[in-house]
């Protein structure tokens, strides 16, 4: 796939990489993903599914611009234990919820954590993105 992938600690890049077909859009999307997990410390997709719950969006309900934020699938917060939220991983190139499940798939893969138990139920739709 042609995705680009970052793992942040807040205010710094540790690791990015961006594969065969990756655009400079997605390391931007990246950037816009990864700060609206850094502002709430939950996962882009998690916001983004909020809002449009509320028929809202970050620009209107946190007066957040829309050029440094996105509430899309993709980025996931780093909690670590006695430490709390340090940073992101985050994937963009892929539709929305297909990026949030990567990332969800590929922290199950380093955990060690069945990634079954964790993973969406419900097929994306038009009503559910």
């Amino acid at each position: 796939h042609a995705v680009a992938i970052e793992v942040r600690r807040f205010g710094q890049q540790l690791f990015f990489t961006a594969l065969t077909g990756a655009t400079p859009d997605n390391a931007e999307w990246i950037r816009r993903k990864a700060n609206t997990v850094q502002r709430f410390h939950r996962s882009s997709y998690a916001i983004g599914l909020d809002l449009r719950q509320k028929n809202s969006n970050l620009a209107d309900k946190y007066g957040l611009p829309m050029s440094d934020y996105a509430a899309h699938g993709g980025s996931f917060p780093l909690n670590v234990a006695g430490a709390g939220v340090i940073g992101s991983l985050t994937v963009s190139g892929l539709p929305q919820r297909e990026d949030h499940e990567l990332v969800v798939e590929a922290l199950c893969a380093h955990l060690g954590r069945d990634y079954r138990e964790l993973a969406l139920l419900e097929p994306a739709s038009p009503t559910n993105p």
